[in-house]
């Protein structure tokens, strides 16, 4: 019999916020959690360094609620940390399961078969992706149309280097959601320094959420990447979900009118 990773008293890996949400807007956080399973205890790692970047995207699970709520959109939210297993990688990625994240160790991750690595593949990333797949079916069979948004956070400095950017408007090979967005944004919010694939770029290796839901269905879709130092409090995720939520809801009715007047 394979082992299994999650017992009876660990969460599932899913949380759905306002599943019956009217907007167009799918938000999906997959960095929201920082939770382990308690067959991996501590995964051999400090508990100060849980509260680190390296466990979980500081801010995002609370600007994403606030999202759901300024759009009336559903959520569905990643309950582990992405040092158990990174819900935003494929399988073969090496930071899938990180054996080690900037500068940190993690012994529970070192020289992990192919088979300690299934279950909590199986187990966690599945179960997350195969939802967020049924709730994209429903909404084809529905025909309801659908905006992918998927919620992460930043730090404000990498490898010793400052990144001036406040918010990253990302994507791969289909930026026209993501151009509306910034264009609402901008008009907005002229004193944010937002940028495009900063400080990350999307691809099929560095990214799971946006190539596998938003590229494959050809879906509308973006990655926000929003600096944690803006949302570590309520005050800063009420802000950003405000100033967010009004580019999304403004771009989604862009598209989506141009969509319904070109058919």
């Amino acid at each position: 019999m394979r082992a299994t990773i999650l017992g009876a008293s660990d969460p599932d890996p899913v949380e759905v916020v306002n599943p019956d949400g009217g907007s167009p807007v799918l938000l999906v956080c997959e960095h929201a959690g920082r939770a382990v399973p308690a067959a991996l205890r501590d995964l051999g790692v400090a508990a100060a360094e849980m509260e680190r970047h390296i466990a979980f995207d500081i801010g995002a699970a609370g600007l994403a609620r606030n999202l759901a709520t300024e759009l009336d959109a559903t959520l569905v939210m990643q309950r582990y940390s992405r040092l158990v297993i990174d819900c935003n990688r494929p399988f073969e990625a090496l930071d899938c399961m990180p054996a080690s994240s900037d500068g940190t160790a993690i012994p529970f991750n070192c020289d992990l078969t192919h088979w300690d690595r299934m279950p909590r593949f199986d187990e966690i990333h599945r179960p997350f992706h195969d939802y967020i797949s049924r709730l994209l079916d429903r909404r084809q069979a529905d025909n309801s149309p659908t905006v992918l948004a998927t919620i992460h956070s930043f730090t404000p400095r990498f490898a010793n280097k400052y990144r001036p950017w406040q918010l990253g408007v990302c994507f791969n090979r289909d930026g026209t959601f993501a151009m509306k967005f910034m264009d609402a944004f901008a008009v907005a919010n002229p004193k944010i320094v937002a940028a495009y694939n900063e400080p990350y770029t999307v691809d099929d290796i560095s990214d799971y959420t946006i190539p596998v839901h938003g590229e494959r269905r050809q879906l509308p879709h973006v990655l926000l990447e929003v600096r944690n130092d803006h949302i570590r409090d309520v005050d800063g995720q009420d802000r950003w979900a405000r100033m967010i939520g009004n580019a999304l809801n403004t771009a989604s009715q862009s598209l989506l009118g141009e969509n319904r007047h070109g058919a």
